[in-house]
């Protein structure tokens, strides 16, 4: 019986993988499976993953390049495990974590925990906590989405920093949206928190986050980082889908702004054809949003993001 499968989707990350294999062999054991995804890498990434002898591990390749979600999508596919859990190509794991982390969810008994995590920006290191306060206790999975202008759980989107009862991919919770290559990770928590039942928190620290990498695709500066706009308004489509859906859009609304004025802040660094569609996607999302909480979540955003995002939409206007 294979206990978890963890899944890593992996793309010409080739002088960064070592560490990640490594970390899987300190976490090996005869009941977990390792499914490697190689998305068509153009380096030695797949040679370097078959000649590491970690136990358990399975490389899966593809001819051509799909993108991290569908790479996801084809582990999920063929994992065999009771729980689930993922893991980047270019990060890697504290030894004995993943036992620790199984250990926890099935404890506990719920869907799904979550897990802090350490982020790696070249040498320095910083400690990236779960937003829930209530650590170790089975929670209902709604509860960590309100409210709207804390951080929560929802603003935590990272996939590889838990693991997942094996009952939610069969629900389809665990699949991802695979024209989504950007912000993919935020609709899957959304849908995660407002469809399962439980989850926890629990005092662990196990992922190791190696931040701005060259070729990751935080860091490109084209079409796909608007896609945070495709996923922000198909979770709105979810919550309009829901009898209850409107008591969590206050909180939808104030991190899609947040994340507008991220983008527009940083707008440099995009090419001109791009922050011309970033200026116009945004100005459209603004203006669809209910205008009168529209009204109320941007001043709680400050004064800069609020002047950056008024200068897109008349306020006046959408509220009289």
């Amino acid at each position: 019986m294979t206990t978890l499968s963890v899944i890593i989707p992996v793309r010409d990350v080739a002088p960064l993988i070592a560490d990640t294999l490594e970390s899987l062999r300190r976490n090996a054991r005869p009941d977990f499976e390792f499914i490697v995804v190689d998305d068509a890498s153009s380096d030695a990434t797949p040679e370097v993953v078959e000649d590491s002898g970690v136990p358990g591990l399975t490389l899966l390749r593809s001819e051509r390049s799909l993108g991290p979600s569908a790479a996801r999508n084809r582990g999920l596919a063929v994992a065999q495990g009771q729980y689930v859990a993922f893991l980047d190509g270019d990060d890697w794991l504290a030894p004995g974590y993943l036992a620790d982390a199984v250990e926890a969810i099935a404890d506990l008994g719920v869907d799904f925990i979550k897990t802090d995590h350490v982020k790696v920006t070249g040498k320095a290191r910083s400690r990236a906590r779960v937003p829930e306060g209530r650590r170790g206790v089975a929670l209902p999975a709604r509860s960590g989405i309100p409210p709207e202008h804390a951080t929560t759980m929802v603003d935590y989107p990272n996939v590889w920093s838990g693991v997942y009862d094996r009952r939610l991919y069969e629900q389809g919770l665990l699949s991802f949206d695979e024209d989504l290559h950007t912000a993919e990770d935020r609709l899957w928590t959304w849908r995660l928190h407002l469809h399962a039942d439980t989850f926890a928190a629990v005092p662990l620290v196990g992922v190791f986050y190696r931040r701005e990498v060259p070729q990751s695709l935080t860091q490109a500066g084209d079409e796909r980082q608007l896609q945070f706009f495709d996923a922000h308004d198909r979770i709105r489509a979810e919550l309009e889908s829901l009898p209850d859906g409107e008591r969590y859009l206050p909180k939808l609304i104030r991190t899609y702004c947040a994340l507008i004025a991220f983008h527009l802040d940083r707008e440099d660094r995009l090419a001109p054809r791009v922050r011309r569609q970033l200026r116009s996607r945004a100005a459209a999302a603004l203006s669809a949003m209910p205008p009168r909480l529209l009204a109320r979540v941007l001043p709680a955003l400050g004064a800069e993001r609020e002047q950056l995002l008024a200068e897109l939409v008349d306020l006046e206007t959408v509220v009289a």
